[in-house]
């Protein structure tokens, strides 16, 4: 079939069809003009607001030039598939001290791999039917503004937490992109922002990281601190963390369009090794060989076994005093790393141990 016969209309139904023959819930297609977005990711990089993830500031400005990115780029299909797994009882493991709170997209396996294959099937199916075309696929594997995308491809409106909300599937989905050089109809971007005079988001914040709505100072947030942060949490941050060990969701929880957010379908995203269950002491204590073992496949391999021991660390400084709490530190206190050995030390000297002598 010829590009010029081809019937694009009904080439871009077919793909919304086939998208949710893969899983995703929501398919939507628009064009590579990201002006505005581009304005404001240069303003939030001049404010320094992405703390270490120099990666936000690399490859000039191909992250909001998808046709610069990827030449011949005329269209990107945005695609959206839920991962909120069933009754995880967020704010319940939230509000016990002793308990590890893992953010519900991390609790199962790593999501790249598996939308990145739907992706590839998904550009399979398109060949099958119309012969050769430009594209390719991403799931966080690029500079790409997905956010951006996702808005302008009408699958939502990027909320004041900074993440796309959809009204009738609220927040709790991951994102890929399939870019491509065929001409297809765009789709209107959602219709207005919904959050009103809503400001949920940014009271809940643990560590006040919205500066203004829809501006997140990366340096603050929770996600950033237990998963991006490469060396120390910043003391005066550490007490604020609570119980989150990777990742945090609160600005998600208290979304009223959460209400609408549906369970997952997909086995991959549900809960794996008790992590939704978990306590911090037993996390604590697994050994180097456990955590690679009980990680294999998923989200919390980012942080690495020592980043994990730094993280659990300063939930256990945030646990109440208790004789196992104590006891599960002091089995790190002359860890190798310099970077566990000082999270544990604060950790105890939080606990009213005094620091040790080596």
């Amino acid at each position: 079939m010829s590009l010029p016969t081809l019937d694009l209309d009904t080439l871009a139904q077919t793909i919304k069809d086939w998208g949710r023959e893969l899983g995703f819930q929501q398919t939507g297609i628009t064009g590579v003009d990201l002006a505005d977005h581009e304005a404001y990711l240069e303003r939030w990089l001049a404010a320094g607001y992405h703390g270490e993830m120099d990666y936000m500031a690399a490859h000039g400005r191909k992250r909001s030039r998808p046709d610069e990115l990827v030449p011949g780029t005329l269209r990107i299909v945005s695609l959206r598939m839920d991962y909120l797994p069933g009754d995880t009882e967020m704010a319940r493991r939230l509000a016990e001290p002793t308990g590890a709170y893992v953010s519900r997209y991390a609790l199962g396996r790593d999501y790249h791999k598996l939308i990145r294959k739907r992706l590839q099937q998904l550009a399979e199916r398109i060949q099958a039917t119309i012969g050769p075309f430009g594209y390719r696929a991403f799931v966080d594997s690029a500079p790409v503004l997905e956010k951006a995308l996702a808005e302008k491809a009408g699958l939502g409106w990027i909320g004041k937490n900074t993440l796309v909300l959809n009204r009738k599937a609220g927040s709790y989905f991951f994102l890929g992109e399939l870019f491509t050089d065929l001409p297809l109809p765009v789709d209107a971007p959602h219709a207005g922002n919904h959050c009103g005079r809503c400001s949920a988001c940014m009271d809940i914040c643990p560590t006040a990281a919205f500066v203004a709505p829809y501006v997140l100072d990366a340096r603050r947030c929770i996600s950033y601190l237990t998963i991006e942060l490469k060396g120390s949490i910043p003391e005066e941050l550490r007490p604020l963390i609570g119980n989150r060990v990777f990742g945090c969701d609160d600005c998600q929880i208290v979304c009223p369009w959460n209400r609408f957010a549906k369970p997952t379908t997909q086995p991959d995203f549900q809960p794996r090794h008790n992590l939704d269950n978990s306590d911090l002491v037993s996390l604590f204590r697994w050994t180097e060989a456990e955590f690679l073992s009980r990680t294999e496949g998923s989200p919390l391999r980012r942080a690495g076994y020592e980043r994990w021991l730094r993280n659990l660390a300063v939930a256990l400084g945030n646990a109440p005093t208790s004789i196992p709490v104590v006891e599960a530190l002091k089995l790190h206190r002359a860890h190798p790393s310099p970077l566990v050995r000082e999270h544990v030390e604060w950790a105890l000297g939080r606990h009213g141990e005094t620091a040790s002598i080596a």
